[in-house]
């Protein structure tokens, strides 16, 4: 039984934002917020990560980086929390799997950066993602033509709501994804750490 869970009735759409927010800054509420807009979108949480199996480097305390996340970004449809390190998973597919059956009739939306869709065929189970919920693609600078010519982008190419539609996608079925230019803030959390501006 996972204690003090997010929040989330049957019927709403709740983008699922995750990554290690090593640390959160500006450039994630600003993704989230356009996210919200665009998507229609009741709800956003934040996946705080144990860790990210991509990466060599381990982030900083799961603790610190959950404070961190709650006093960045404060708005009233967005929630923070670590419930992927209490359903102990760490892929991102074995997430979505949990969470779809602990939260019968939520529609959830993956959301990620454009960055993630060129590599999203890295990911473990990656195909299971795209089948299991819309995935919304947020466009950051410099990623945008990688993330489109992407191996995940070219084989789900029918599934691709246009970029008009984007509202629709909190209602749609998967398979489908949608690519949305947003105002860009650029910044990261690599610049960040290589800056000395996270312990």
């Amino acid at each position: 039984m996972i204690r003090n869970k997010p929040l989330a009735r049957p019927g709403q759409a709740v983008g699922l934002l995750g990554g290690s927010f090593d640390p959160p800054h500006g450039g994630h509420v600003h993704i989230t917020r356009e996210a919200l807009k665009a998507f229609g979108l009741d709800r956003v949480w934040w996946l705080v990560s144990p860790g990210n199996p991509l990466k060599e480097r381990g982030p900083a305390p799961l603790a610190q980086r959950m404070a961190a996340a709650r006093a960045v970004m404060r708005h009233p449809r967005v929630e923070v929390t670590d419930i992927e390190a209490r359903l102990g998973t760490r892929a991102t597919a074995d997430t979505l799997a949990a969470l779809r059956r602990m939260y019968p009739g939520v529609r959830f939306v993956w959301l990620m950066g454009a960055d993630n869709l060129a590599q999203l065929h890295r990911w473990r189970n990656w195909r299971q993602i795209m089948e299991s919920v819309p995935v919304g693609v947020l466009a950051r600078p410099g990623d945008r033509i990688s993330a489109r010519m992407s191996p995940a982008a070219r084989a789900y190419a029918p599934h691709r709501i246009d970029g008009q539609a984007r509202h629709l996608l909190g209602r749609s079925a998967a398979p489908a994804w949608c690519f949305v230019n947003v105002p860009m803030v650029d910044v990261s959390s690599t610049q960040i750490r290589a800056r000395g501006g996270w312990a």
